[in-house]
C-alpha cells in the first residue's frame, strides 16, 4: 500500500471521527436544553464523561463550524444548523435503537450499540 493511499485512509478516518463528535455534542446539547432549559460546559462534561477542558475545546470547534454559539458566562445554544444536525442525529439514533430492540437486543445493550452504529448508517438506511 502506498503512503499516499494510507494517508488518505487516515485522513478519512479522522474526518469521520470529527463528524461523530459533532453529532454527539449537538445531540447532547439539545438533550440538556430539553431537560434543563439551558446547557453549560459543566453539563456537557458530566453527560459525556469528559473533562471541562475537553468540552471547552470541542465547543470552540463546533462554534467555528457554525453548529453552536456561546459567550463567556452564558449557556451554549444551537444554531439553526446545529439544531438540524441534532434532529437528524436523534432520528437516526431512534431508528437504530428501534431496529435493535425489534431483533431482540436488550434495551441496555441496544442503547449502547445504537450510540455507535448511528454514526455509520447512511441517510438512506
Amino acid at each position: 500500500m502506498s503512503n499516499k493511499v494510507r494517508t488518505a485512509g487516515f485522513s478519512r478516518t479522522r474526518a469521520a471521527h470529527r463528524d461523530e463528535t459533532a453529532e454527539d455534542y449537538v445531540e447532547a446539547v439539545a438533550q440538556i436544553i430539553e431537560e434543563q432549559g439551558e446547557a453549560r460546559v459543566r453539563d456537557l462534561a458530566l453527560l459525556m464523561g469528559v473533562s471541562h477542558v475537553t468540552v471547552s475545546r470541542i465547543v470552540t470547534r463546533l462554534c467555528s463550524e457554525g453548529l453552536l454559539e456561546t459567550r463567556p458566562y452564558r449557556p451554549i445554544t444551537l444554531t439553526l444548523r446545529g439544531r438540524r444536525l441534532a434532529q437528524r442525529s436523534r432520528e437516526r439514533h431512534e431508528a437504530v435503537l428501534a431496529f435493535l430492540l425489534s431483533i431482540g437486543v436488550s434495551r441496555k445493550q441496544a442503547e449502547i450499540d445504537a450510540e455507535g452504529i448511528e454514526h455509520h448508517v447512511s441517510q438512506e438506511t
